[in-house]
Order: structure tokens, then sequence, then C-alpha cells
């Protein structure tokens, strides 16, 4: 476990934060440029908005990749300092489960609807919306391994560069 932990850090998890970095900025760039034709150009850009929320999309369901790889998503501080060891532990192996659940429930729904918008396409971007619902499967899909290997696997090696 720990030989397919430190793989994942260094190569799965390292591209998901690239990933989720280069969406940032395309939407951060397409945001301006969207004010800059607006206004100055006075011809709004039919592509910027739908561009800019479909990177949203993909960023927030890539970062919760990362946040569950890093334990970020499971914190109940509160209940943990009035807690000694063996109740926190089971307060963290039931929060794990109903992550753990709800994520492969949104991944198989995702996945059901991305199946069903396979023929409709983005106006102004001109392919697939089921491009930006495919977001919903992969990231839950890969965020339950994430959480899987954060649960059980050793988090000593963890990358804290992983989301910089």
């Amino acid at each position: 476990m720990k030989k397919l932990s430190y793989f994942l850090d260094q190569s799965l998890f390292k591209l998901i934060s690239f990933i989720a970095q280069l969406l940032l900025w395309s939407a951060f760039f397409a945001g301006i440029y969207q004010v800059f034709a607006r206004f100055v150009l006075q011809e709004p850009a039919a592509w910027t908005e739908p561009w800019t929320r479909s990177s949203i999309i993909w960023i927030v369901f890539l970062g919760i990749i990362l946040a569950f790889r890093r334990g970020e998503m499971l914190k109940v501080d509160v209940i943990n300092t009035f807690l000694s060891d063996g109740p926190r532990r089971w307060v963290r192996h039931f929060a794990n489960t109903i992550c753990a659940l709800f994520l492969g429930l949104l991944a198989w729904i995702g996945g059901n609807m991305t199946y069903r918008v396979r023929f409709q396409t983005i106006a102004g971007l001109d392919f697939p919306i089921s491009w930006i619902y495919a977001a919903i499967p992969i990231g839950c899909t890969i965020a339950l391994i994430a959480l899987l290997i954060n649960w059980f696997g050793d988090n000593s090696q963890i990358d804290t560069n992983i989301q910089e």
C-alpha cells in the first residue's frame, strides 16, 4: 500500500493538481477576456462564460480529490477535541464510511447523467456537455480512491506540495 500511495502521490495526484491549476488560470483569463471584449471591444465573446463555468466545475471535482487525499475533508475538529483516541478513531471511521458511500453514490448518479446527455452540446463551445458532466463520476471515483488511501494507507509520505 505504501508503494501504491507513493506512486499515486508522485504521478496521479500531481497531475490532477497541475490540471486543476491550468483550468483555474484558463477560467481567470477567459473572465478577463470577457470583460475586455464586452466593455472595450463592444463585442462579447460567446465562449468565455460557458468555458469559465465548465472549468470551475472541473476545478471543484479535481479539488475534492486532493482534499480527500490529504484528509482535509474528513476533519470534525470540534468533536475530536473532546474525545480520547478510541472514540476519535470511531468518529473518523464513521465519517470516512459516510464519505465513501456518498462518493460512490455520486459517481454512479454522475455516470448515469453523463451517459444521458452525451448527445447534447454546450452553446458557445460546440462540444458535448457530457465532457462537463464527466467531472462528477471521474472526480468522485478518484476521490474515493484518495479517501481509501488516506483512510487505510500510510500518510507519513503525503506530499504537502500536491496542491501548490
